[in-house]
């Protein structure tokens, strides 16, 4: 509910201030006095794109502020997906800068227009020629039948099952699509793998072979070398050992005599050790080499093979090899298995088919029950409202696939005259019997679902005498459930609602300004006085307005 809009530096506006409550809120105001300017500025807070035109004194910022009332809208969650934090007195303030551009808030939270525009729509509603043209959209017709049919959580559900019935059928489509492209490179990856899987590849291999061909292939030179450093080590005459025994034991003499040579003996001491030592392996290698012509060839195909790998995959090391041996094994794999995914999703893509099928049926079951209901009281509404003769052909026919809201097929269809031929509502009605049907919708879809205020401007077109009265009686009843603003010319509207407000121009300063106020009791007898008479007012119509009010 719209509590209080606030308006500063908007076209003719200077500075506005205005509150409001619940009811049937008439404004009226000659043509020209600024009632599109006002529903102009409401629109920005609604999310309306900026036309900076439209700003009085373009040097100053011009900012627009709405609070509403949504403790009964539901909102809660809508603010914690937007991160906004709600307050059940909320306000919107839209600010435009002298430079051109526009700000948005929520309770002081900056928003984008997106968030703005799907948070207006939930608050309020402003009729206008093109909203009137919505009737003949076929979503919007589901929408009204949907309101009546109870069909919410049914279409909630069936959104949900769709989207993971949609999700599936492109998942599935994915692994066929894969299936195909598998099936080209299957035999050549099974190739690759057997090739990859029969060297028996071992990580860090190749450096150990190497060392063991570079070994077998020079065996004859190793033995020579290993030979003539052992006779270098342990020869009867000159060998290396013999001659550092000698010295040690030179050494140990000294350091018998001195302790100043017994640092050298210890050195020379474990050097004596260490060639020992080295003598002993040079030994044990000796015994242990011997040649092996088979291993020999063995290691060197091998090496062969894996130089070949490594070459034909473009890799460096036996790791990358493994690592695509990996991947192909996976593919391989993926390619095995890959029918028995598609066949698991199937199986789960019917089951999904079958939900959707059954949440499908008691959608249309509902519609089924509701379009009778709705067509008795959309004609009753509108013969009421001097359409004697409207008709509606209104079906629902179960399709074979699925749609975004159920599986029916809408048919709409209207005449206004007997014996008239139903045609599409855009083809069937005029403008102002569109929006007579519209006022019958609003006035029917306010008894079944939480509406947001609506503003009707000037529904009343082409309207007058008793038919002027009914219309504003069901605009009175309407506002039982909702609160209603009506833009009206028609004084026996205007006598109808709980406040009137009046839009005028004055000149201040040498400047227009369009002002809105509030009328009085005593007011609101001379406004609708001069709406029946003009401005020189009769006694007569003075009578007929108090008449009318009263």
């Amino acid at each position: 509910m719209l509590t209080s809009l606030s308006i500063k530096n908007y076209a003719l506006i200077d500075n506005l201030q205005v509150n409001f409550k619940n009811g049937l809120t008439i404004i009226t105001g000659e043509t020209g006095a600024g009632k599109s300017i006002l529903l102009g500025g409401l629109s920005l807070i609604l999310g309306k794109r900026v036309d900076i035109t439209n700003v009085k004194d373009t040097s100053k910022k011009c900012v627009i502020e709405a609070t509403f009332d949504i403790a009964n809208y539901n909102l809660k969650a809508f603010f914690k997906d937007e991160d906004l934090d709600y307050e059940s007195e909320t306000i919107i303030r839209r600010e435009i800068l002298p430079s051109g551009k526009s700000r948005a808030f929520v309770n002081d939270s900056p928003v984008n227009l997106n968030v703005l525009s799907i948070l207006g729509s939930y608050l309020i509603d402003i009729h206008s020629q093109h909203q009137t043209l919505e009737l003949a959209n076929n979503q919007y017709q589901f929408q009204i039948i949907d309101a009546l049919a109870n069909n919410d959580e049914n279409l909630k559900e069936y959104t949900l099952k769709l989207k993971q019935f949609k999700d599936l059928s492109t998942a599935i489509s994915v692994l066929q699509n894969q299936k195909a492209e598998a099936i080209k490179e299957y035999d050549y990856n099974v190739f690759l793998l057997h090739e990859l899987e029969e060297a028996n590849l071992i990580p860090d291999e190749l450096t150990v072979l190497e060392t063991e061909y570079e070994t077998l292939n020079n065996i004859e030179a190793i033995k020579d070398e290993l030979n003539l450093s052992s006779q270098l080590l342990n020869d009867e005459q000159i060998g290396i050992l013999q001659e550092v025994t000698t010295l040690k034991n030179s050494l140990q003499k000294l350091s018998g005599i001195s302790s100043a040579y017994s640092e050298l003996y210890n050195r020379v001491d474990s050097v004596l050790i260490e060639l020992d030592d080295i003598f002993g392996e040079l030994v044990t290698a000796q015994e242990h080499l011997e040649a092996n012509p088979n291993r020999l060839e063995e290691i060197n195909k091998k090496l062969q093979r894996i130089h070949h790998l490594l070459l034909k995959h473009a890799s460096s090391t036996i790791d990358d090899l493994l690592e695509i041996q990996q991947k192909l094994s996976k593919k391989v794999f993926a390619t095995e298995t890959i029918d028995e995914d598609i066949a698991k999703k199937q199986i789960e893509l019917e089951a999904l088919k079958v939900e959707l099928n059954t949440i499908a049926n008691s959608i249309h079951n509902k519609r089924q029950q509701a379009i009778p209901k709705l067509t008795e009281q959309l004609e009753q509404i509108l013969h009421n409202l001097g359409m004697e003769n409207a008709k509606f052909s209104i079906s629902a026919t179960i399709e074979d696939y699925f749609l975004s809201n159920g599986k029916d097929k809408l048919s709409f269809l209207f005449t206004a005259n007997k014996g008239g031929e139903f045609k599409p509502l855009k083809k069937a009605a005029s403008g102002g019997e569109l929006s007579r049907i519209m006022l019958a919708v609003k006035s029917i879809l306010s008894k079944y679902m939480q509406l947001p205020s609506i503003m009707f401007d000037e529904i009343d077109s082409g309207v007058s005498g008793e038919i002027s009265n009914r219309m504003a009686t069901i605009m009175q009843q309407m506002s039982k459930y909702m609160q209603v603003f009506t833009i009206t010319h028609l004084p026996q509207i205007a006598a109808k609602g709980d406040a009137h407000y009046k839009v005028y121009k004055a000149d201040v300063n040498d400047e227009t300004v369009t002002h809105l106020v509030k009328l009085s009791s005593e007011e609101r007898i001379v406004e609708i006085a001069q709406m029946l008479g003009g401005k020189e007012m009769s006694i007569s119509a003075i009578a007929h307005a108090k008449q009318l009010l009263n």
